[in-house]
């Protein structure tokens, strides 16, 4: 019997072990998605800063404008062999361009 009850309570302690790795990976995953979130959240805002820089009064303007605005530059031919050629570029030398700094200059 005692062979049993050793088994049986080996068992329990690797269930609770296994609980504890289960909730500890939870945690890590919501931590992960939360720091993707915030890395997110700070690229739209540098990547915003940077446009209201390059756009003159473009505080002036609405969302809507601004994305007229867009919709024109980057989908003309002009724009669109502009954003192909840095994407070549990108894939070339196989790595992300680094990310604007915090005056959305770089």
């Amino acid at each position: 019997m005692s062979t049993t009850n050793t088994t049986t309570q080996r068992i329990e302690t690797l269930q609770e072990k296994i609980q504890q790795l289960e909730n500890q990976k939870k945690l890590l995953l919501q931590k992960q998605r939360a720091d993707e979130r915030k890395a997110r959240t700070r690229r739209l805002i540098q990547r915003g800063a940077i446009l209201e820089s390059l756009i003159p009064n473009a505080g002036e303007l609405t969302n809507e404008q601004i994305k007229s605005v867009l919709e024109r530059t980057v989908g003309s031919s002009y724009g669109r062999k502009i954003i192909d050629s840095v994407a070549a570029q990108n894939r070339v030398s196989g790595q992300r361009p680094p990310e604007p700094t915090a005056q959305g200059t770089d």
